[in-house]
């Protein structure tokens, strides 16, 4: 029996425990879920060792209703006396709440049976010695790139962890994932002509990540290419979202169409269900099964079955982010997207979202922009997302006659994401590196204020 199966079914007895000693005490319904992990991760500089930092985690947490009354209560400890302190607390703390009128365990008929085998636990173990080594070759390739003069270091990590969860009206399940990453920062030129860039690449398999020379030779390579940037009159051009930084766009939108800010009335969306919102050959789609996914998840935080998700079909806006709660305010169903912690209710949220490539390269996007903004760094967060106005400091490259021509730096994108989002295409470099993830975006007449 693997480790990973030691711990889950370890996990699975405590909260079976906990549920049956809440309900004998006069829960009417309750639901725990114990999450663990365990971390190493290493920081180098300058090829010397800055930090090596080991992490674990116990945390363990349940949820009690009377009626419509709740409460939570967490702990580190599963001790069998401190399980029954535990529901102690949470049966006279919920006593003395306020109703909520929409609160509750999901819907039996909702709850998952059947779980993907999503690959998400690699056995490879790294020591600290492995993790130090992979972090200074990182470091090295950086710091042989020309032009690069200095590091702010060179990282990488290792970790597991496992989710359980049950609830008083019958669902169990847990899982279990591991982590691997690699990291460089490191900065080119001297005196007040200096710029720093960085590369990382994490995985849930150890197999997964390019090479540590790759990543430090890449984080190096954008660094130098960032010297001697130029200010910028203001002026409306299009505006190209690099793909590092193009799922912050698909951020907002998710943010936007989440079931409770739905229901509270405090999106800009609030009103489009249906409608086109994207132009019509846009697809964005959640899909929670995604094999080695960077968010992937077999059941969601209520142990409901979570299947993909097309969120835009044709451009058109096809769903809420939901959870039970949410889909309750709403008079609708929860789609498995609920989010939870061991300390607060269950909130609601994407897993592995993404909007579909497009059909041209970066290169046939930029080919007839006569002048306009290539964005690789975003500074700041000016959105507001009851009108969807956007405003937030930028730097990268300019653009001039179809090509990437020179770095800028010190710049403001402004513009409105109704609009944003029904003027942007989409280029066919999508690649899956989070949970969240888009292609380079080209979004015309966006507005950049510079000097």
């Amino acid at each position: 029996m693997s480790e990973q199966t030691i711990d889950a079914q370890n996990s699975l007895n405590i909260l079976d425990d906990l549920i049956a000693i809440a309900l004998r005490k006069g829960a009417e319904a309750a639901d725990a879920v114990r999450i663990q992990g365990t971390s190493i991760s290493v920081s180098v500089r300058q090829g010397e060792t800055e930090e090596i930092e080991r992490s674990e985690a116990h945390d363990l947490g349940l949820r009690v209703l009377i009626g419509k009354q709740q409460a939570f209560v967490s702990s580190n400890d599963a001790k069998p006396e401190v399980l029954e302190e535990l529901v102690d607390r949470a049966l006279a703390m919920a006593q003395n709440m306020p109703e909520e009128k929409f609160c509750g365990l999901a819907d039996p008929v909702d709850l998952a049976t059947e779980f993907a085998n999503l690959d998400l636990y690699d056995k490879t173990t790294l020591s600290p010695e492995d993790l130090t080594r992979i972090a200074k070759t990182t470091e090295q390739a950086a710091l042989e790139v020309d032009g690069v003069t200095n590091s702010e270091g060179g990282g990488a990590s290792s970790g597991r962890a496992s989710i359980a969860l049950v609830t008083s009206d019958g669902f169990k399940g847990a899982y279990s994932s591991s982590s691997f990453s690699i990291s460089a920062s490191v900065i080119a030129g001297e005196g007040q002509r200096m710029e720093r860039d960085y590369d990382y690449d994490s995985h849930h398999h150890f197999s997964d990540l390019r090479s540590p020379e790759e990543i430090g030779r890449k984080a190096g390579e954008r660094a130098v290419k960032l010297l001697n940037p130029r200010k910028m009159p203001s002026g409306q051009v299009p505006v190209v979202f690099s793909n590092r930084v193009s799922a912050s766009i698909l951020g907002h939108f998710s943010g936007a169409i989440s079931g409770a800010a739905i229901a509270r009335g405090t999106s800009f969306l609030k009103d489009r269900m249906g409608e086109q919102v994207f132009p019509n050959n846009i697809r964005i789609i959640d899909d929670p099964h995604r094999p080695r996914g960077a968010a992937s998840k077999p059941f969601d935080g209520e142990g409901v079955v979570n299947n993909q998700l097309d969120l835009v079909e044709d451009g058109k806006l096809q769903s809420w982010i939901l959870n039970t709660s949410s889909a309750k305010q709403l008079g609708l169903r929860t789609n498995g997207r609920a989010t939870r912690g061991t300390a607060s209710p269950p909130g609601s949220g994407t897993t592995n979202l993404y909007m579909e490539a497009g059909n041209l390269p970066l290169e046939g996007l930029i080919s007839d922009i006569r002048s306009g903004l290539y964005i690789t760094s975003l500074i700041g967060f000016g959105v507001n997302a009851i009108t969807g106005d956007y405003s937030r400091g930028a730097s990268g490259f300019w653009i001039e006659n179809g090509e990437i021509a020179f770095p800028v730096s010190e710049l403001t994108i402004a513009g409105n994401l109704n609009d944003m989002f029904l003027k942007l295409t989409p280029a066919n470099d999508l690649e899956f590196r989070q949970g969240t993830n888009a292609p380079s975006l080209r979004i015309d007449g966006m507005m950049v204020a510079g000097t």
